[in-house]
């Protein structure tokens, strides 16, 4: 029966695999992938929208460019109309796992693949029963993460600048990688124990959690409130800090935020509201902000502010609030993450990550 699996795996391996071939032996792995946003990156509707509208306000050679990273291998087969079942993938296996080295000329790093039998990794030692393995040194760096996570657009915006970020970062120079807090290890099969016996009970975690995830942003962002009487109103002050991301809170897509917001209701009847803001504004060659992030991608010409976390960074945020003392105040700090100013669906838009609750007095 093992020997059938085995086989049955190997048949028709051709120079892009489907995923699902892939997880007929990598279960565990494959099971993990199908839940993350690698996995979804061009099936998602939000992406969807996204694709159409850009192809409406900039024409059809804007599908090459968000296809090169939402569905990498349809982008460079030139299957741009997503014929092969494998490019509807998004981040598929094949297109990590056939990567050579990442190459640094021109503006923007780009992947050199070999698709074929033989697949890249960072496991040094394996042997499997369909196909060929070769260790990869790249698969154990961030620089794996840049062709998708790093881009300047043709007026010389670093649009994304994910990687350039952790490169500068006080993680990098410790020798953490991405894939310390996004591909963590975790109990679990290389491989499927019916293909072959396990040697080891680890693998990267292939989930590959990012800021959509409520216990990253739960790591990575601290937030503390305190108050007290100053001058005859009340005072709020609250910390916020980015404690463990080895980049910007947040990062990714330029119009992506946090927002801290505040209310304040007093028990004699008057209603606060405070917010802060963590984020970027980018403008046209003509100093115009951009509220499309397709825009932003072609049209971007300049961050005009930028007042998002930095690696390590702790902000201390002041309110005031004329509040006569001995009145109790029911404090509420929310923090929120705004990442798609597309959707049109609240729950689309934005997370609640962190709620502080407080009487004041």
């Amino acid at each position: 029966m093992l020997l059938a699996l085995a086989l049955l795996a190997g048949v028709g391996l051709d120079s892009a695999s489907s995923a699902e071939r892939c997880g007929a032996c990598h279960r565990a792995i494959h099971e993990a992938w199908k839940s993350s946003a690698h996995a979804r990156a061009m099936e998602s509707r939000l992406f969807q929208d996204a694709l159409e509208r850009a192809e409406a306000d900039l024409g059809a050679g804007m599908r090459k460019t968000c296809l090169a990273c939402h569905a990498p291998l349809a982008a460079l087969t030139g299957d741009l109309t997503l014929q092969k079942k494998v490019n509807w993938e998004g981040v598929t296996c094949d297109y990590c796992h056939s990567m050579k080295e990442v190459v640094w000329e021109g503006a923007n790093p780009r992947a050199r693949l070999e698709l074929g039998l033989v697949k890249t990794g960072p496991l040094k030692e394996s042997s499997p029963v369909s196909h060929g393995a070769t260790f990869s040194s790249v698969h154990t760096t961030s620089e794996v993460c840049a062709p998708c996570h790093e881009y300047r657009n043709a007026l010389g915006l670093n649009v994304l600048s994910t990687y350039s970020e952790w490169k500068a970062s006080p993680q990098a120079k410790a020798g953490k990688q991405c894939q310390t807090c996004h591909m963590s290890r975790v109990a679990g099969d290389v491989v499927d124990p019916r293909i072959k016996a396990s040697t080891g009970s680890k693998i990267n975690l292939h989930q590959m959690p990012g800021s959509h995830s409520l216990d990253q942003l739960n790591s990575t962002v601290r937030a503390n409130l305190s108050t007290e009487r100053e001058n005859g109103k009340l005072k709020v002050t609250i910390s916020v800090a980015n404690i463990s991301a080895g980049h910007f809170v947040p990062t990714g897509s330029p119009l992506r935020k946090i927002v801290l917001e505040l209310r304040a209701d007093s028990y004699d009847g008057k209603r606060f509201r405070e917010e802060r803001v963590y984020g970027r504004t980018v403008v046209d060659a003509a100093g115009d902000p951009l509220s499309r992030e397709h825009m932003v991608f072609v049209k971007g010409a300049k961050i005009a502010s930028d007042t998002r976390l930095a690696p390590e960074e702790k902000r201390v945020e002041t309110f005031y609030f004329d509040v006569p003392p001995g009145v109790q105040t029911q404090l509420n700090a929310t923090l929120w993450y705004y990442f798609s100013p597309m959707a049109t669906a609240e729950a689309q838009k934005r997370i609640t990550f962190r709620t502080i609750s407080r009487l004041a007095r």
